[in-house]
């Protein structure tokens, strides 16, 4: 596995652990790369002993070439409103504290923590892949979810823009395409986007999870400020093209409160659809956001993980169930659920726009008819 370094495409360089500092890491989510579950071995600098006047090593965002032979995922959960989907990334330098997706990385051999925001896996041949598997006449025209796991519109892809080219691919194709990302950098396919949707075959999620800008920088350091978001869902809407948003993840005792605020700013902005998921915290996920709350929110903490520990059954931070996971159960689940339904109707939002297959073509199959025409 090789990778290039962050503003470079030819520096090279071997995946390394990252250290763990004693402190919050300015411009990252995680503080600490907790041991991978499927490693027997963990490395874990102290660096607390360093000399005060020794500078502390400096955490860079490195990326790695993916090398995956395909490129479309499936899945059978009844949780998430689509079954197939395409990543372009395995890691997310956006840092949400929170991300279920963090569990990922530890497949790749890495920590769930520091190295998911820093260690970058890129899929270079995504739109390659994409195209060579659309035009099978064994796949079937349904709706593909960009992405399903981490952010498609993640800081590299202002300068790969291998999300850009999976578009084309799709836009070529006419095949639907409902997108989720937390970064204004989407409009910056609005061209792409308006053509796809043209034939029904576009839908994008702005995700929002709070108003304040403080708490968004620390909460989801890399993502685009709120006020840029709500510009995106603007400029979509402009555009034509059907923007809803996402108010995911409510999290009980910290964000919860915005919701109303969050569902009627965005329908100002021009979203048409709304919907939201509780907060997740799998595997490693609950003692980062557990130390990253100690760090960030000490008075806050214990109501914070009490309200998660009531949703998920009252002794414990994560419930994988299905149908319950996304939502929570008992009085604060039914409290979040009743806040959004009355922030719903009172913000005016409709229901999901519906994608189309209709449209869907084989480009190469176009030109063959012709030609024997």
């Amino acid at each position: 596995m090789t990778g290039w370094q962050s503003g470079s495409q030819d520096e090279f360089v071997e995946p390394v652990m990252a250290p763990t500092p004693p402190l919050p890491v300015h411009g990252r989510g995680a503080s600490a790369n907790p041991a991978n579950r499927f490693e027997a071995l963990a490395l874990d600098p102290d660096l607390s002993e360093l000399p005060e006047d020794e500078e502390r090593p400096r955490l860079t965002t490195k990326y790695f070439r993916d090398f995956s032979r395909t490129i479309i995922a499936h899945n059978d959960s009844p949780d998430v409103g689509f079954d197939s989907s395409v990543n372009p990334y395995r890691g997310c330098e956006h840092g949400c504290i929170y991300c279920y997706a963090r569990p990922t990385h530890e497949y790749l051999g890495f920590s769930a923590g520091l190295d998911f925001e820093s260690r970058i896996m890129v899929k270079e041949d995504a739109p390659e892949l994409l195209a060579a598997e659309l035009a099978k006449p064994k796949w079937k025209p349904q709706v593909l979810a960009m992405s399903g796991v981490t952010d498609p519109y993640q800081p590299v892809e202002r300068r790969l823009q291998i999300t850009r080219r999976c578009l084309e691919v799709l836009a070529r194709f006419r095949n639907p395409v409902a997108i989720i990302t937390k970064n204004a950098l989407v409009t910056r396919d609005i061209d792409l986007l308006d053509e796809l949707a043209s034939h029904h075959a576009a839908a994008v999620n702005v995700s929002v999870t709070s108003l304040d800008p403080k708490l968004q920088r620390i909460l989801e350091p890399r993502t685009s400020a709120p006020r840029a978001r709500l510009e995106a869902i603007a400029q979509l809407h402009a555009a034509g093209i059907p923007v809803g948003v996402m108010v995911a993840p409510i999290i009980p005792g910290l964000t919860d409160h915005e919701t109303p605020a969050i569902l009627q700013a965005c329908a100002e902005a021009g979203a048409q659809w709304a919907g939201f998921v509780v907060v997740r915290l799998p595997f490693a996920v609950a003692p980062l956001f557990e130390r990253w709350l100690e760090e960030h929110f000490p008075d806050r903490k214990e109501k914070v993980l009490g309200r998660i520990r009531h949703l998920r059954g009252g002794d414990r931070l994560n419930d994988p169930r299905f149908k319950s996971r996304m939502r929570g159960e008992g009085i604060f689940a039914e409290q979040i659920a009743a806040l959004f339904e009355a922030g719903c109707k009172k913000a005016g939002f409709s229901g999901r726009v519906q994608l189309s297959t209709t449209s869907f073509r084989r480009p190469n199959e176009q030109l063959s008819l012709f030609a024997d025409g």
